[in-house]
Parts: C-alpha cells; structure tokens; sequence
C-alpha cells in the first residue's frame, strides 16, 4: 500500500534499525538492535527527562525465556539543555547498539520485540516505531530448567492478574472510539478511516517546489541585473562589444562571437552551481538550511560581503589566476579564446559579483533543494550576458548607456546595507537552534530597524563611506529609495511592543522570544480528544482543526507562537473552527492497553494516549511528523491539503479559509 510505502521511506529517511541474536544455542543469549541515526537527527534516549523529547521504550513479548536486566546502550548519550523546554535533553546520534540479555527456559525460544521513540532535526520531530521478532535455541542445562520453573510459577501468577484487570478495565473503559454516541450520526469507524486519497486530491507540493525553484532563478536574475551596474561589470560592457564588432568586419560574425561570449559566460556561472552541489551534495545542502554552524558561517560571511560593499576593502582573487587566463586569451583562437574571455570577465569582476554570487548561494543552498544553486546561476548568468549579446546585435544602444560615476558606488553601498540585514536572519537561526537568546525578536527588529534608518540617512546624503562623492542634490531616484527605506524603518517600531510585523515574518524570530510584548492573542485548543472534538464540531456545525502536536515539539511552539498568534488566524480559528490539540508524546495511560495492526501488518499495542494519537496521524493521513495540521468534516474527511511547519501567516491564512470554503460547499 501507498501508505505503507510512505512511512518505510519517511523511517529510512531517519532512522533504521538492524537486529542479531548473540549467544544463540547457549545459556546466555541477548537481543542486539542497533539504530542507524541519519546525519542531522538525534534519537532520544530511554531515560531522557520529562519535558523533552519521546523517550525510547523497548516492550518484549517473550516464549520460553524471561528478561535478564534492562537494555542497555553501548556507548553515552549526548546531555544538551534544551532552553525552550528548559530541561536537559539526552539524544544519540550516528550509530547506537541496544542489547537486551535473556534467561532461556525452553529448548526454543521466542522474543517480539517493540521500539517506541523519538527522533528529530532542527526542521521536525518524527516518532520512531519498530518490531522484530528474534527466535533462538538453548541447551536445556540445569539453570534453564530451574528458569522455566520459575517462569511457569510467573506465568500463572500473570494470568490471574491479567483477568482480574481486564475486568476491571472493561467495566471503566470508555472504549477504543469514544464516546460511542455521535451526534453527526456518522459511524466512529469513519473518523478512523485512511483519507490520504482524499487529501492528496489538495496537495500542492510539486507547485511550491516549482514556485521554489523559480524564486531562485529570479532571485539569481536581479542578482545578475544588480551585478551589472556595479563598477566591475558595468564600464566593460561597451569596451568588450566595441572590441567584438571592431575585431570583425562581418556584422554576423562579430554578432555571433558576442552570443558564444554571453553562452560562455552562463556555462561558468551554471558549472559553479553544479560544483557547489556536487562539492556538498543534497544531503548537505539540506544540512546548510538547519545547521546551527552553517547559519554562523553565513552569517559572518555576509557580514564580511557587507563591510565589503561599503568600502572597507575589496574581496580579489589572485593576479596571477586572471594573468594566466590572459594568457589563454592570447594563445588560444576562435570560440575557445571567447570562453577564455568569459572566464577573465568573471575573474576581473568578482570583487562585485562575488558577495552577490555568495549571497545567491547561499540562499539556493537554504530552499534544501540540490539543483537550487544550479538554477540560481542560470539566472545570474543569464542577467550578466545579455546586455553583451543585444548590444552587439544593435550597436547604436551603446550611445544611451549612462556613463560610468559615484552612483555605482551607491549601488555596491546599498547592497552592503542588505547583505547585512539578511546576515541577522542566519545569525537568528543559530540563536533559536543554541538557545543562547541572545538575538531575541526585539533585539533583532531592533537591529533591523537601525540599519534601514541608516540606509534611509544615506541615500539622502546625511552619511557618508568610504569612496563616497559629496552629495551635492539628492536626485529623484535617491529620494524615493530613502523613503521607502525609512518608511519600511517606522513601520517596524510597533514589533518592539510584539506586533506581529507579517512582512518580516518570515526574517524575524518567533514572538515568544520577544520578552516584553503586549500582544495577547494565543490560541488554546477547545480539546485534547479526536472523538470529543469531532462530536463538538458536529453540534455545532463547524469543520474540525487538528494539530498534532508534542510536547517535546520546538516546531510547534514555534508554529503556536509565530503564526497562531497572528489576530486574523486566531479570531477564524475561535469562531470558525473546532481546534483539537492531539499530543502524540502524551504518556497518559489509556483505559486498557489496545492491539492494533499496522499497515504493514505488524501488530503492535497502543498502551499511552500518544501511541494512540500517533497511530491516528499514522494510519489515517500517512503522516509522522509534527506540527501537522489537518481539517476535517463531520465524517473526518479533508477539507484542504495538510499543513506542516511553515511560519507563513499569509499561506497559513489561505489554508483555513479554503478549508472554510469547502466546508461551506459540502454542506450546501
């Protein structure tokens, strides 16, 4: 099944387990599990804190054997303070062995084994769930006769137990699918029946990867459009096609060579892309969108592209790579001497297009898609090339190319300005994945505020860098760009007493990090019970939110604070919805324990309230992480695509009225 075949990917993704029995024909056999922990994920431990993440729980079934201690790990956790839980989390990564020893009573023997747990990266948190079943022989010696002595004394001594409380739990359990009375007059089975069909029906995904792989590509375009009017660039346009039509005396010739020296200057620009994958590769690419130590890394290297840009000193390659491609020039005919030509353009400019170029990459890097730096030189490229080849085809535009002057300058300067505003969205990602809050919500709107007051200020002549010419009158340009900026300043001032700030929304930290905010809009679920939520939902007829949730979720808080907040979402979500809070880390335990089947066919049992949440996330949408937010109708069924972790009010917005929307159809 597909659903099967979703949850194996999504655990090969995180988290894979191989067994072995060691010991087997002896007296002293042991259970090995070993968890292979993909690169970025750590796996919980069995005693990690409450408070944190799921820890890891082993449950054996055992035939003709008995326990012989507790599992135990063959080497230490990892103890790492979790600020946001403010509790002191232990986690495995890489590889990590848990062996379990037995005491055999029987000639054969048998052992079900489940896993139970957690494992997360800095995007997400996905529950781990395994079986096995190990078989085994021993020689009946006398300690294993003696062992199934006593076996055979605990076993009865379970059974009769185990009656006594099963009767006990039937007359006070509420039942699997409580309550039984539903007042929509839709069978409970219903609510549990698979609808990834359905909501497969709603998914976007391959559009927002589209819309994604085309951000980069504009992205890369104006990226290249900028990089043309910066000094580097900009003076060897006119010199480089007045040296194509001067060099040949055939027009179609000299208008050819201009397009092979444009093709010439996108192929090195797309294979840089294609290196920078290949050098990291798509796993850790995904790494450079969630690394703590990535995002430090961009951070300072923006910083240093800044500073930079406003003159404190230019970023050059070695004299003597751009000699040597010289050379190639010269010793080199036909197309081949133009790319040479191409690659001494790229050379000579790249004290200007290098920050934008590291820049560019960096934010391909950060949409965790591997051909994004591919896609985001193509586009650099190709701004970079074409004034080359259109000016070679019509010459007499060369004439109304403004001349070189102070306002490049200006232009590198106002780059330095962003590149450093967007060095503080890095440096935030390391602050919130440490703990370190030191870049709180404040502090960072704060800073962003002063620098594009300080752009503002510039622009208008009130400050000056270095290499900067007198201001003598502010032209119409100049002014109008210090308006915005400075407007763009005023309008975030409201964000230090905890406006929500929905253009930066996506630049800022989540509000709670805010320590002083007058913003009360918090939304608080109505209940913690599918069944419960899907009755309220029907008597009052209205669709149905669930947020599957931890309370181990970093994400969730972040989604709670940074988008639930927002004063629109919260007033749609209390009037207009019923909100179920589904904890799949609850250890609430049920009323009884319940055996269920997986997709797969494995059996397992449900013992806690989060196992039972979980295998609703699991078996009737084929989803495993958290946050996840899905709405319903009175018989469960979607009513729009699926949410996860995104902190985009203006998509989280859409979500809930298309789900308001279709509701609204279905009842007419």
């Amino acid at each position: 099944m597909l659903l099967t075949a979703f949850i194996a990917c999504q655990a090969a993704d995180q988290v894979t387990w191989s067994y072995r029995v060691t010991g087997d024909q002896t007296a002293t056999p042991a259970l090995e599990m070993t968890a292979n922990i993909a690169p970025g994920f750590h796996l919980y431990s069995v005693d990690n804190p409450d408070g944190g993440g799921v820890p890891l729980s082993f449950h054996f079934d055992l035939k003709g054997c008995s326990l012989d201690g507790k599992v135990t790990a063959n080497k230490k956790y990892t103890v790492e303070y979790n600020d946001i839980f403010e509790v002191d989390e232990h986690y495995y990564t890489g590889t990590v062995t848990f062996t379990q020893k037995l005491k055999p009573a029987a000639a054969n023997w048998n052992v079900s084994a489940e896993i139970n747990g957690q494992v997360c990266d800095e995007t997400g948190c996905f529950r781990v769930i395994a079986s096995h079943k190990f078989t085994g022989t021993s020689p009946l010696t006398e300690s294993v006769k003696e062992e199934a002595k006593k076996l055979e004394e605990e076993q009865k001594e379970a059974e009769v137990a185990a009656i006594t409380a099963m009767t006990d739990s039937l007359q006070a359990s509420e039942g699997f699918m409580e309550p039984a009375a539903n007042l929509s007059g839709v069978s409970a089975d219903k609510w549990w029946a698979n609808v990834e069909a359905e909501l497969r029906v709603f998914e976007d995904a391959p559009e927002q990867q589209s819309r994604s792989l085309w951000y980069i590509f504009i992205a890369g375009f104006i990226g290249g459009l900028i990089a043309l009017v910066t000094p580097c660039v900009w003076p060897m346009i006119p010199m480089t096609v007045s040296f194509f039509l001067k060099g040949n005396k055939d027009r179609k010739k000299s208008i050819t060579s201009a397009v092979v020296y444009g093709l010439s200057i996108i192929v090195i620009y797309v294979l840089l892309g294609l290196v920078v994958t290949a050098i990291f590769g798509a796993s850790a690419l995904n790494e450079l969108a969630t690394s703590a130590g990535f995002n430090i890394a961009f951070f300072l290297l923006l910083v240093i592209f800044a500073i930079s840009f406003m003159g404190g000193f230019e970023i050059t390659l070695p004299a003597k790579w751009s000699n040597k491609i010289d050379s190639k020039v010269d010793s080199t005919t036909g197309y081949l001497s133009i790319f040479f030509m191409a690659f001494t353009l790229s050379l000579v400019s790249f004290s200007c297009t290098g920050p934008i170029i590291g820049t560019l990459l960096v934010e391909a890097a950060s949409t965790s898609n591997f051909i994004s730096p591919a896609i985001g030189m193509f586009g650099f490229a190709l701004a970079l090339a074409l004034p080359f080849s259109i000016f070679a085809m019509f010459p007499s535009m060369l004439k109304s190319m403004p001349k070189s002057g102070g306002w490049m300058n200006t232009v590198k300067v106002v780059l330095g300005f962003l590149e450093l505003a967007l060095a503080f969205k890095f440096l935030s990602v390391a602050d919130l994945a440490y703990g370190w809050r030191v870049l709180d919500r404040e502090v960072f709107v704060s800073i962003w505020i002063v620098i594009f007051a300080l752009l503002g200020m510039y622009l208008l002549g009130k400050l000056r860098l270095p290499h900067d010419d007198e201001v003598e009158k502010v032209g119409l340009t100049r002014f109008m760009l210090a308006l915005i900026s400075l407007a763009f300043a005023v309008y975030m001032l409201p964000g230090l007493w905890g406006a929500p700030l929905k253009s930066i929304s996506a630049f800022a930290p989540p509000i709670y990090t805010q320590d002083f905010n007058l913003y009360d809009g918090e939304v608080h679920a109505q209940v913690d019970s599918f069944e419960e939520g899907m009755q309220i939902g029907a008597s009052l007829n209205k669709p149905v939110l669930i947020d599957f949730s931890g309370y181990g979720c970093v994400n969730c808080r972040k989604m709670e604070a940074a988008v639930l907040t927002n004063a629109d979402i919260k007033k749609t979500i209390d009037e207009d919805y019923v909100l179920v809070t589904l904890m799949v880390d609850d250890k609430k335990p049920l009323p009884a324990p319940i055996k269920v089947k997986e997709t797969n066919g494995d059996e397992r049992t449900l013992r806690t309230y989060g196992d039972k949440w979980s295998y609703l996330q699991r078996t009737k949408f084929g989803a495993n992480a958290q946050p996840f937010y899905v709405i319903v109708d009175a018989e469960g069924k979607p009513l729009n695509h699926s949410f996860s972790y995104e902190e985009n009010i203006p998509k989280y917005q859409q979500f809930l009225k298309t789900g308001l929307e279709n509701y609204a159809k279905g009842r007419k």
